[in-house]
């Protein structure tokens, strides 16, 4: 399951029950925890992840519904906090890694297809243009293009020691028997404390809120069901980020980030251009 954080060390949202150039035929941006796809949901494939400058990049078309699949590749849990063109895809806020996020269990594979409306439906993931974005009509097409994904590991408890009770004399121990059980907390103290914690916990629990260059567009409702956990950051800043920037194929192509197929070219060199051995002129 996939669970999700309003902030640093609260509650947190559960979803989903969340230099040179080359081709290198990859099809996610793999770090050492974590590993995020871009998936077609046309067709069901994974979109083809380009190399250039030590940048990642995809090539989406107008229109293209898709999702983002993050892969957990640790044997904990995993905060994930996603951004699409600067974006919080959970609350609709203008991204930093310290707000909410996704939760992924060990070794967990989830995919996240939309901006989050409530507990149970997201507005699904398109591409189109920046002004048709969401971004866009929020009035921050600038960071359209750009999907980000910011890895915390959990921070794990210390181990508890066990600590033996003192002895009890004997004498203590008889008058234990004679007088019965002792509590320090009355009983109408101990129900007050109940109804604070009940309150405080209400207070605590976030409310979901509503959230030619391509950007990503807010789309028709999809079913997603969520609920919420808890999850404790190990460090303030993330363990890992990965990034994809994402446009057209042919502005990649015009952006020399994909190769225009040019057999022969001076560049590119072919090690067997002909057939049989002619003779000289």
């Amino acid at each position: 399951m996939l669970r999700s954080l309003p902030s640093a060390f609260r509650h947190s949202l559960l979803c989903l029950c969340a230099a040179g150039l080359c081709l290198t035929g990859q099809t996610a941006s793999a770090g050492e925890l974590a590993a995020l796809s871009i998936i077609d949901l046309n067709s069901g494939n994974n979109l083809p992840i380009w190399r250039h400058q030590g940048r990642n990049y995809c090539a989406g078309q107008a229109g293209q519904r898709y999702a983002l699949r993050i892969t957990n590749k640790t044997g904990q849990r995993l905060l994930a906090v996603v951004a699409v063109d600067g974006v919080n895809v959970i609350n609709g806020e203008t991204a930093h890694p310290r707000q909410a996020g996704y939760v992924l269990d060990a070794w967990q594979q989830t995919s996240i297809e939309g901006w989050r409306k409530s507990m149970s439906e997201v507005a699904a993931f398109y591409f189109t243009n920046p002004a048709d974005s969401y971004a866009g009509r929020t009035g921050r097409a600038h960071q359209s293009g750009v999907i980000g994904v910011a890895l915390y590991r959990e921070m794990t408890p210390p181990p508890v020691l066990f600590k033996p009770p003192p002895a009890i004399s004997a004498e203590a121990g008889r008058l234990a028997e004679r007088d019965g059980p002792y509590s320090e907390t009355p009983a109408k103290d101990a129900s007050a404390q109940g109804s604070m914690s009940a309150e405080s916990a209400k207070r605590a629990a976030p409310a979901a809120a509503p959230t030619e260059k391509l950007g990503t567009g807010h789309g028709e409702r999809i079913n997603s069901e969520s609920s919420y956990t808890d999850f404790k950051r190990a460090s303030r800043h993330p363990a890992e980020t990965l990034t994809v920037y994402y446009d057209s194929y042919a502005n990649l192509q015009a952006r020399g980030i994909i190769p225009r197929h040019r057999p022969n070219s001076p560049n590119h060199p072919s090690p067997f251009p002909g057939g049989f051995t002619p003779d000289p002129n």
